[in-house]
């Protein structure tokens, strides 16, 4: 049986644990991002057989689930994949829908290919793959491919410059400068941009509940970034917000070096999620030179 119910923030620990037993990489796998973006896709969550299930809405009605946390992909872990679907084809059948997987990786798509066959079709839209980096690259930023960051770097840093650690008395801050980006982009013709307001108040609201670190980077005294992330899982750190001035040179890229040399030393990847199709967020996240763009397909049984 399964009893679909909204996230609530005490749902945190037995989330958590069902991630951290999954160890993935995608930026949905984070507790923060669930709790804020709960809106966009009317996301309902459950607990079911040890698992962490969540349900969404998509524009045709249909329902679709996000590949569920609990399990490893191993022998045992597999096994309670396939008994789990089987229960969820059931239950969305019973919805007049078919059992539709998203944020499928390339590991899980593997056996569900040898084991469903024909039985599943599989898509692919890259305007939700994750960009991937190795955390030292966007660090240390040597080499002619990071040449241009470097200098633009530079040139910001000739001001008076500072970056700190995002406290509480800094969330008003931080909020108002997120809402002038808003209504400049005209953020209320976007309705992931409207969402986008409620997810920075959301985080804002639980920052230290949530384990979220935060920078802030001034110029002459005066915000011109801040940026938000967390420990994905056990190799990896994500941003979740990054935002910047940008009519100056060199605040973007300044304020995500920066933060990264606070907060992601000690991890192996960076995960600065995905562009949504969006042509300046592409061109943006590629020229910091991704190792890999995490591939995530969406599996519908038939």
């Amino acid at each position: 049986m399964f009893d679909f119910k909204e996230i609530r923030l005490d749902d945190k620990a037995w989330i958590t644990k069902c991630l951290k037993t999954s160890d993935f990489r995608g930026c949905e796998y984070s507790f923060a991002n669930n709790l804020a973006w709960r809106r966009l896709g009317n996301t309902l969550i459950c607990q079911h057989d040890g698992f962490y299930i969540s349900c969404s809405c998509a524009d045709d009605g249909k329902i679709f689930f996000t590949f569920p946390s609990g399990a490893r992909c191993d022998g045992e872990g597999i096994e309670r994949y396939k008994k789990l679907f089987a229960e969820l084809k059931d239950y969305a059948e019973s919805k007049n829908s078919p059992l539709v997987i998203s944020s499928v990786n390339s590991e899980h798509l593997n056996w569900m290919r040898d084991f469903y066959g024909d039985e599943i079709t599989v898509s692919a839209n890259r305007d939700y793959f994750d960009y991937i980096y190795k955390a030292e690259d966007l660090i240390a930023l040597k080499g002619k491919k990071y040449h241009g960051k470097r200098n633009h770097i530079k040139r910001f840093k000739e001001n008076n410059w500072s970056i700190e650690k995002l406290t509480p008395q800094l969330y008003d801050c931080c909020i108002e400068f997120a809402t002038e980006f808003y209504n400049k982009n005209n953020g209320y013709d976007d309705y992931s941009a409207v969402v986008e307001q409620y997810v920075i108040h959301t985080f804002f609201a639980n920052f230290e509940y949530l384990g979220l670190k935060g920078g802030v980077l001034r110029k002459n005294g005066e915000i011109v970034g801040f940026s938000v992330g967390e420990q994905l899982n056990s190799d990896t750190f994500v941003v979740h917000i990054e935002k910047a001035r940008s009519d100056i040179q060199g605040a973007y890229p300044t304020i995500c070096n920066e933060f990264l040399k606070a907060y992601a030393t000690e991890f192996e990847y960076v995960n600065r999620e995905e562009d949504l199709g969006l042509d300046g967020l592409r061109r943006s996240k590629l020229s910091y030179q991704p190792e890999f763009l995490l591939e995530k397909n969406t599996v519908t049984f038939k």
